[in-house]
């Protein structure tokens, strides 16, 4: 347990940051930061299917252990369901199983982890030395249309609410439909959205705009009165994948005063990967390959060795976060790592244990220390706490 003040206020953060020492290394660096990762899918990946994730595994991106080695400070935890798997009349009880899995996890835990409902438990947990826990939840089809299933998973500790995944809802459309399918363009959020929206600005739930599809992400800048988050996305002008955010959306977002999260997946960083992926696959299976499969599935079946060939270069994500902060600023920009729910992360970044890499690359890149700091915390608990405001 780390016993080492990261409770202070953020300002004091700042300042305790602006005055690191020059006899320190880029490790000491990082440790003393406020680290946040906006998104990881481990609770759908590991902790449900019943993996003890308190214990160094072999499988998947994240445990306690590793969390610990690469100083992750708040871990926010994404309560995910396929919404084919779970439609309404499943989909909120699936939602509420997973937090109760959580919530176990972490009482097994309890000296390592524990669970933040607010900007000021966050501090709190943080003079303790344990890891943070928060709770999103990533697709609207978990409220089943229901303000009373909102309510309900912010009281259970919901912080933000991702409005979509990659399926339409009955009030917001999503991305990956949106760009599919011509008629959906143009739709966005229903009256009964926008009610929803309103509602999440009363209870101090963020609005998360990943997935998200265009018209619904300008409909809901219409409607906030909060500043917006897009938890795990990148810059469409560098990767034009729908995932991905546009200039003009960018600058909306800096407008709205919101944050987006750098997504570490290599196919929304990286317009290389699927071409590497289909060649290494075909190099190494030749023709026992089974080349009716997806991208996806194809990297899957690779071995580890060769995935590393395929996976987007750490510059890639750097590219990323340089053109964000460009565009909306350094108060802008934060991690949303996307672990467990990718397949591919950046080279050097392959599990949580690896964020001090991220670190030292942006140290080395001519970051200074108070922005570094923004970047891999700050800015994520700052509209935490402004989502908070009444």
């Amino acid at each position: 347990m780390r016993a080492n003040g990261k409770g202070v206020l953020l300002l004091a953060a700042l300042a305790f940051c602006g005055g690191y020492g020059h006899g320190q290394t880029n490790m000491d660096f990082h440790k003393s930061l406020i680290v946040v990762d906006g998104h990881n899918d481990v609770i759908y990946e590991s902790i449900l299917p019943g993996r003890d994730i308190g214990k160094r595994m072999k499988v998947g991106h994240t445990d306690l252990p590793r969390l610990r080695e690469g100083g992750v400070d708040v871990q926010v935890f994404a309560v995910w369901s396929d919404d084919k798997k779970f439609p309404k009349g499943k989909a909120f009880k699936h939602a509420n199983a997973q937090i109760d899995a959580l919530e176990k996890m972490v009482k097994q835990n309890e000296g390592e982890i524990a669970i933040a409902k607010s900007a000021d438990d966050v501090q709190q947990i943080l003079k303790t030395g344990k890891i943070v826990a928060l709770i999103g939840v990533e697709g609207g089809n978990m409220i089943e249309s229901s303000l009373e299933n909102l309510e309900t998973l912010y009281r259970r500790g919901a912080r933000y609410l991702t409005l979509t995944w990659n399926y339409n809802l009955p009030w917001a459309t999503a991305a990956a439909i949106e760009v599919k399918t011509k008629s959906d363009q143009g739709k966005g959020l229903t009256e009964h959205g926008k009610e929803i929206i309103r509602k999440m600005n009363e209870l101090g739930m963020m609005v998360d705009l990943s997935h998200g599809g265009e018209r619904t992400f300008y409909d809901v800048l219409a409607v906030t009165s909060k500043p917006i988050l897009v938890s795990h996305s990148n810059a469409y002008a560098l990767m034009p994948h729908y995932r991905n955010l546009k200039d003009a959306q960018l600058e909306a977002l800096k407008k709205n005063g919101g944050v987006v999260g750098v997504n570490f997946y290599s196919g929304f960083l990286d317009p290389g990967f699927n071409a590497r992926v289909e060649k290494l696959y075909r190099q190494h299976f030749g023709a026992k390959g089974n080349y009716k499969l997806s991208g996806t599935r194809q990297y899957e079946k690779l071995p580890a060795s060769i995935k590393q060939q395929a996976d987007a270069p750490l510059e890639k994500l750097l590219e990323h976060i340089d053109y964000l902060v460009q565009k909306v600023g350094i108060d802008h920009v934060a991690v949303g790592s996307d672990y467990d729910g990718i397949e591919s992360a950046p080279q050097q970044l392959n599990d949580v244990s690896k964020f001090p890499v991220l670190t030292d690359a942006l140290l080395k890149r001519g970051y200074s220390k108070e922005d570094v700091a923004k970047i891999m915390g700050l800015n994520f608990l700052r509209i935490l706490r402004e989502n908070e405001v009444h």
